[in-house]
């Protein structure tokens, strides 16, 4: 029974607080040895204490751990994997935007822009996804009769079959939103929608991918012909009907046709590609990668964006909780260090603690004769802040408003690896 009621809780708060992995996600042994390390010295010398109960805290420390751990991944993509050097990391460009995105994911750091291969892209149709819209029926009435119903959705190369019940007294708005969400919940590839309209009310089933599977004319199917409980259910709420057959994305390079099942591919193993609209007739959009400075400019850019952003949320936190200062202390001895250095090449705090560009001053520092020892207070700056961001990470309890029951005797303690996780393994403390 525990271990079910564990697994139930872990379900509820895996919805809300997972966030959406990226491969600077992943680590090498090394990393994670580091990160073990870290934790042993951290929780030999911290003091007992008792963390202040309540949901509020319990959201404040996963929020600031997840806050920081975006802000790392950031950090981390504006460098070469390759290099140990922060804002080098080349920076690919669209002529047109509005058609299609590009991002340079090359590793060679010595790579020549002028030598690097450049596209024309058209894009004729965009990548579409599946869609089964149900039929609309009466909100309020409820014509099935009350049984266990059952149906089979097919997608890839597996049946998940979806059981439910209609008791005397349901409607169909009702069972449309229950099955909505038993649907959802199971997370197998497709996202279910109720759509109302005049008093009446349908089922969307839309497909998480787009194109065509090779070989197959759909992503996925509903039918009950064949499953285990009453059948009814797929006729009564039109579920099998496909409205929208899944199209693959349609567009040239060079001038030569492609095609794909996704909006988003790679070119050359240089370049990621996002298509984001249709090409007007004749007019292609260039894919190539920008010059080192304008490269330089965009990774600060981008830098300051996501430390913005990051500060903006764990103040929005921090003022919610309203008990610690910790955060705004320790981010304000920071901004004090860097204040005069990064004012003098076009960067600026203002009163919220967030970074502001004049672009004139940074590009005028971005073109002097070596731009790398020029803009070394914002490199030195962003080490500085992905520590911060690390050390958040780490323990983001620390940050919480907390009482102290006992500090250690210095030099003579053991490590305890778990201490870490007692006290920021969140989703269990109401259990320990």
């Amino acid at each position: 029974m525990a271990s079910l009621a564990l697994q139930n809780v872990y379900n509820n708060f895996l919805p809300q607080f997972m966030p959406k992995t990226s491969r600077y996600d992943t680590h090498k042994r090394d990393e994670l040895k580091n990160v073990y390390a870290a934790i042993m010295r951290q929780t030999k010398e911290s003091p007992l204490f008792l963390p202040l109960s309540g949901d509020n805290v319990i959201e404040y420390a996963v929020n600031m751990k997840e806050n920081a751990r975006d802000l790392s991944n950031v950090i981390a993509s504006l460098s070469n994997d390759r290099s140990i050097s922060l804002l080098d990391k080349k920076t690919a460009y669209s002529t047109d935007e509005d058609v299609a995105v590009a991002k340079y994911i090359g590793e060679d750091d010595s790579v020549d822009p002028d030598d690097t291969p450049s596209f024309d892209l058209g894009v004729q149709r965009l990548a579409s996804r599946q869609t089964n819209m149900g039929a609309f029926i009466d909100d309020g009435a409820m014509t099935l009769e009350p049984d266990t119903y059952s149906f089979d959705i097919h997608i890839g190369d597996t049946d998940y079959e979806f059981q439910f019940n209609v008791e005397p007294g349901d409607t169909n708005k009702e069972m449309e939103e229950k099955l909505a969400r038993l649907i959802n919940r199971s997370n197998i590839g497709v996202e279910v929608e109720v759509v109302s309209e005049n008093g009446r009310s349908a089922l969307r089933i839309d497909s998480v991918a787009t194109g065509t599977p090779s070989g197959k004319e759909t992503i996925f199917n509903v039918s009950d012909d064949n499953t285990s409980k009453r059948a009814g259910a797929v006729d009564y709420f039109g579920l099998g009907e496909i409205t929208l057959p899944p199209r693959n994305a349609e567009f040239t390079l060079n001038g030569n046709p492609h095609s794909a099942y996704s909006n988003s591919f790679t070119i050359d193993k240089a370049y990621e590609v996002t298509l984001k609209g249709v090409s007007e007739e004749g007019r292609d959009t260039h894919i190539g990668l920008k010059p080192d400075v304008e490269s330089l400019i965009s990774n600060v850019s981008s830098l300051v964006e996501g430390y913005n952003n990051f500060i903006d949320k764990a103040m929005g936190y921090t003022e919610t909780y309203g008990l610690s200062n910790k955060f705004r202390n320790e981010m304000r001895s920071i901004q004090n260090v860097y204040r005069n250095e990064l004012d003098a090449i076009g960067l600026s705090f203002n009163d919220k603690g967030e970074l502001e560009i004049d672009e004139k001053y940074l590009r005028a520092a971005a073109f002097e004769g070596d731009h790398n020892e020029t803009l070394r207070p914002i490199t030195d700056f962003a080490s500085e802040i992905l520590l911060e961001a690390k050390k958040i990470s780490l323990n983001p309890m620390e940050y919480t408003d907390r009482i102290v029951v006992e500090y250690k005797n210095p030099g003579h303690n053991f490590s305890n690896p778990y201490v870490t996780s007692m006290y920021s393994g969140m989703m269990f403390s109401s259990y320990t």
